[in-house]
């Protein structure tokens, strides 16, 4: 590994004024699991890395019936899972957020670092993206909101500037009726990486028959997670049935731009696609009408 500075910031002025002075060369570590092994294996460099764990606003995590939820983008997964009242009204976050590693990665990792890993990859994206995240970030010149949708450019790129940092994550409240699932398929049970990923959310009329709104996200099948409107778009002709579900999972198939590699070839991510979407979208009815 090569040598490397360490601050720990107790401020959002100080860290920005860090990564300002260091630019590219410096480094953010929320929960530490992607960037330490990185740096250690050379797959990115650092002259420093700017621990904010000590900085209150990227620790705070709060839900309010009317601005939804506040998460700080260095709490780790087990914070999030252990509050009942987020449990509940978030349900696709939590599938996601039990997923990543294992019980003792999920006690250090953090949705703000997966986020900016920028891995086309990332199990909490697609959650973000059906649970509408828009993420806050602050920087020299002040504060700006991105929807998460459009936070990753590039495989391992955000569209973070010079002395930018993601503080947090707003979700709103979620609407009467509404559900949501994250699902993905891996070649072994636990501690791998998503071959593809779905996220879904539908909310449901009066009746908890029509579809009034919903979302659908993906993973591991593009340069960067995708949200896909027109999928979702499918879904709001009439009371929901498996026809509308197998037009929604169709026209995910013709959004992802899978690649073939050690791990799965493009057909059979695609076929994917279109079998985890169904079944994201049974479970995300099935917990709209529970609610």
């Amino acid at each position: 590994m090569e040598p490397f500075d360490y601050a720990a910031p107790k401020t959002l002025n100080e860290a920005i004024a860090l990564l300002v002075e260091r630019g590219d060369r410096a480094r953010v570590l929320a929960g530490g699991t992607d960037i330490i092994v990185q740096v250690r294996e050379g797959r990115r460099h650092a002259d420093l890395l700017v621990d904010i764990k000590r900085i209150p606003e990227v620790n705070i995590l709060h839900y309010d019936p009317r601005e939804g939820l506040r998460l700080g983008a260095a709490v780790p997964c087990y914070r999030i899972y252990e509050d009942a009242d987020i449990a509940r009204l978030y349900p696709g976050l939590i599938d996601a957020v039990s997923l990543i590693g294992g019980i003792q990665i999920q006690s250090r990792a953090s949705v703000g670092g997966n986020l900016c890993n920028a891995s086309p990859a990332a199990d909490t994206v697609p959650a973000l993206i059906v649970h509408e995240a828009r993420c806050v970030v602050m920087g020299p010149a002040g504060q700006r909101l991105v929807p998460v949708e459009e936070f990753c450019v590039a495989p391992g790129r955000t569209v973070l500037g010079r002395g930018e940092l993601l503080v947090e994550l707003r979700l709103p409240p979620p609407r009467p009726h509404f559900g949501a699932h994250y699902l993905r398929f891996i070649p072994r049970n636990e501690m791998d990486i998503a071959v593809v990923g779905v996220g879904a959310a539908v909310a449901l009329d009066e009746r908890r028959e029509r579809c009034v709104q919903a979302r659908i996200g993906l993973a591991a099948v593009a340069p960067t997670p995708l949200l896909v409107p027109e999928a979702a778009a499918a879904l709001m002709d009439g009371p929901l049935t498996e026809s509308h579900f197998d037009r929604a999972a169709a026209l995910a198939q013709a959004a992802a731009r899978p690649i073939s590699d050690l791990r799965g070839d493009a057909a059979f991510r695609r076929h994917l696609v279109g079998v985890l979407t169904k079944r994201a979208l049974r479970t995300a009815l099935q917990r709209a009408r529970e609610t």
